[in-house]
């Protein structure tokens, strides 16, 4: 069946407000713009164990912008912090769930800015480019399907008629309707049914291929509101309503790249969705 490009968002740094994008490559690590890739950076305590919304919901108010040089970052009330692409640090490890992933510092200022809007101790890293970090193999198969400090997988998709469907429960229970930003995908799809994506075998767009190989299960982060940083269980209690399974709180589908690496993708292009139904 026949589908379409909705929406690509690139989120340089993880946890933080992602960037909606009129088209970018799409790298064997995922969507990238230039040499920047999707979860390019990262947050860390003082533990280099990743900082994400789950514990400190404010991050979803910091803005991303890249620049020709730099990522801009900005806040409320913070003054703007430019990291230049070419700042160089010290490699460490930092900690993404099990994984103990390859980092380079981005230096005392940029330390400071986050320590300083999420009121606790914390470091900007940016994915060591030496460093090579693999999905796991129990859903990959014998793929390689390296990625940077995404949760897991390279991809995450999900569609507009499930948003539409999630915002329709919500709206019968007077809540406000909310937007795909909660769930921070990169690649999102029009013209299918609400959920049908759960059932995607592969995704074909102008000779990329796309694997999904697991159904996403969501944690508390779509409870937080982009536009505040405030956290509440509306949305989650609402999705897990309906959304429950064995395997979690289901929204979205991860993916890995298949084949084509390197190509483009654009808002607007057609994509050949199989399914598996």
């Amino acid at each position: 069946m026949n589908s379409r490009i909705a929406e690509l968002n690139l989120y340089p740094i993880k946890g933080c407000r992602g960037i909606s994008l009129p088209h970018a490559t799409l790298a064997a690590t995922g969507l990238a713009v230039g040499n920047i890739g999707d979860r390019e950076w990262l947050v860390v305590d003082v533990d280099h164990v990743f900082m994400s919304q789950r514990e400190y919901p404010r991050m979803a108010l910091i803005t991303t912008r890249l620049t020709s040089d730099s990522v801009r970052l900005q806040a409320p009330g913070m003054l703007t912090l430019e990291v230049p692409f070419a700042s160089e640090g010290e490699v460490v490890e930092a900690q993404v769930w099990s994984d103990r992933v390859a980092a380079v510092t981005q230096g005392e200022v940029a330390d400071a800015w986050f320590s300083n809007f999420l009121g606790a101790p914390a470091r900007l890293l940016r994915f060591d480019p030496e460093a090579r970090r693999l999905a796991s193999r129990q859903y990959t198969g014998s793929d390689e399907a390296p990625y940077k400090f995404a949760d897991a997988f390279a991809l995450l998709i999900a569609s507009t008629a499930s948003l539409a469907d999630l915002n329709a429960k919500l709206a019968a229970k007077n809540y406000a309707p909310i937007t795909m930003a909660r769930f921070r995908a990169n690649i999102v799809l029009d013209g299918l049914a609400a959920f049908e994506e759960d059932y995607a075998a592969s995704l074909r767009i102008n000779g990329i291929g796309i694997r999904p190989v697991k159904p996403c299960a969501r944690c508390s982060v779509p409870g937080v509101d982009p536009a505040t940083g405030i956290a509440a269980s509306e949305v989650p209690d609402i999705l897990a309503s309906f959304r429950r399974t064995g395997r979690g709180v289901l929204f979205g589908i991860n993916a890995i790249v298949a084949a084509g690496a390197g190509g483009e993708l654009r808002v607007g292009d057609q994509v050949e969705v199989e399914l598996t139904l």
